[in-house]
């Protein structure tokens, strides 16, 4: 392989796979925002770090008193004291979601698996607390994070990738998930971690809608189909 097949084939690509403010302007941001809360996490005053996630957490208690501060707030923390494993999921989820399908739709991704995985899993438990199933401390059971809104957008990304890239996205998905039910089977995630991605999928028919070339891309792509029908 030579210099010049290596940087495009190789090289080039890598590079625009890197996230910049101008392609990944979400995603950035998104990641700058919970590196923020997750260092006033660590080094803030204990008490009202605690004060503020109780209020911003997605339990059942919380979902019916004050349903959009939780359902907004809990997607300003992370789960956890550690920021960075978020920076990778971002990086091979989110981001390349958003410079496929833009800033809005990779948005749009997010939150519906972020809002839809709550509401869902917290009704699940909601049943299972009138049934008898399960006790009822879980109703104010601390549940932050974004975990939903990660694993939406890697299902919906599944679906502008090539076979082998989507079979690749689903099956990491999928181990995720079934990791998460074999060490940690909690109610709560069991239930809104597949439902999320499962979501993500659903929206497939959205996303798709929204593919096409933009800014040089279009332009070049305008002028070809200009030549071709002159």
């Amino acid at each position: 392989m030579t210099s010049a097949e290596l940087r495009r084939r190789l090289i080039r690509p890598g590079l625009r796979a890197v996230p910049t403010p101008r392609t990944n302007p979400f995603a950035l941001g998104y990641l700058a925002l919970l590196l923020g809360t997750t260092l006033y996490a660590r080094f803030g005053d204990p008490e009202t770090v605690h004060r503020l996630q109780s209020v911003s957490s997605t339990d059942a208690h919380n979902l019916m008193v004050h349903p959009v501060v939780s359902l907004l707030g809990s997607g300003l923390w992370v789960a956890g004291s550690v920021w960075m494993p978020y920076f990778w999921t971002f990086l091979l989820t989110v981001a390349p979601l958003e410079r496929r399908a833009g800033g809005l739709r990779a948005l749009g991704v997010f939150g519906a698996g972020h809002i839809g995985a709550t509401l869902l899993s917290q009704g699940v438990v909601v049943a299972t607390v009138a049934g008898g199933a399960t006790a009822p401390d879980v109703l104010d059971a601390m549940d932050i994070g974004v975990s939903y809104g990660v694993l939406a957008s890697l299902g919906g990304l599944a679906g502008l990738l090539r076979r082998p890239g989507r079979a690749l996205a689903l099956g990491a998905g999928l181990a995720l998930i079934g990791h998460q039910l074999l060490t940690d089977p909690d109610l709560v995630t069991s239930v809104g971690h597949p439902a999320a991605m499962l979501l993500g999928v659903a929206m497939w028919p959205w996303l798709r809608r929204g593919k096409g070339p933009r800014g040089p891309e279009r332009v070049r792509a305008w002028k070809t189909a200009t030549v071709v029908e002159s």
